[in-house]
């Protein structure tokens, strides 16, 4: 079963039974396109198991995941700190549109690298937080009141934490079809977006990334998404410790859910933002 967050498809110790296996592990065959049939190996075929992790490596373990995900987490905020107070206000664009950049260079790289750096992990964190900072304070002038922020952040860890308490309690099983059709909807979602970006450099208004009623109902869809794919990134990263995935993999999986969670919190403030009406 592969997650829609391309990050951890790259790696067979998500996926077992496909991919390319890590050195030590028998190999299970070339990965299919992502996103297509033959990527779960079919209907009614049982995945091959995950040898373990190569010779002089231990297992990643849950805790490995967690410790990872909180300094990936723990630099995200840091620079949006930054970002936030010592940005000069002639520099607020650049620095905006140069974190926005940047984080997506280099979540293409990470996400399509079968080995993670952890130092280009910490670089998108750096950028992201540049990016989430100054977009932040963005809303929160607009707003009127810097508390939303923490609203959002709460808001995030609380929708996160009630998604894996849900996933562990139902014991939600991941199918193949629930998880093609969140790759669908995501990708969808983020070409529209994507699309809406560009068309907006050169004048044109959709209302999908403003604070209208078009704003809403797109933010709320990000929001909804961003929940599916924690659901399938708990589920692989379960499946990645289950099947003896190596330790290094533990950079991958923290990237891939702070890469939701980002997600998760800038859909939220938008959605609160909109609610409250600017001043």
């Amino acid at each position: 079963m592969q997650s829609s967050n391309p990050v951890l498809n790259r790696s067979s110790a998500f996926a077992p039974g496909q991919g390319q296996a890590y050195p030590g592990a028998a190999p299970y065959g070339q990965p299919g396109p992502y996103g297509q049939p033959g990527q779960y190996g079919g209907p009614g075929t049982p995945p091959q198991q995950y040898q373990g992790a190569p010779a002089g490596s231990r297992p990643m373990t849950m805790d490995d995941v967690i410790v990872r995900t909180a300094a990936t987490l723990a630099v995200v905020v840091v620079f949006a700190a930054l970002a936030w107070y010592m940005v000069p206000e002639t520099l607020v664009t650049p620095a905006f549109l140069a974190g926005a950049l940047l984080a997506f260079a280099l979540g293409m790289v990470l996400s399509f690298s079968r080995k993670v750096s952890p130092a280009l992990v910490m670089v998108y964190a750096a950028a992201e937080g540049v990016f989430l900072g100054i977009g932040s304070e963005f809303i929160a002038r607009w707003v009127g009141d810097s508390g939303i922020i923490v609203q959002a952040v709460l808001a995030t860890m609380v929708t996160a934490g009630l998604t894996l308490a849900t996933y562990k309690y139902f014991a939600i099983k991941v199918t193949p079809r629930f998880t093609k059709m969140v790759i669908i909807a995501t990708m969808g979602f983020a070409g529209v977006i994507l699309i809406n970006f560009v068309a907006s450099l050169f004048g044109f208004n959709s209302g999908i990334g403003g604070f209208g009623a078009m704003g809403l109902l797109f933010a709320a869809l990000g929001a909804g998404l961003a929940v599916f794919n924690l659901i399938l990134d708990f589920d692989m990263i379960e499946q990645g410790v289950k099947h003896g995935a190596p330790q290094a993999e533990a950079w991958r999986a923290a990237f891939g859910l702070t890469v939701t969670l980002v997600w998760l919190y800038w859909n939220l403030l938008r959605i609160l933002a909109i609610l409250r009406g600017g001043d």
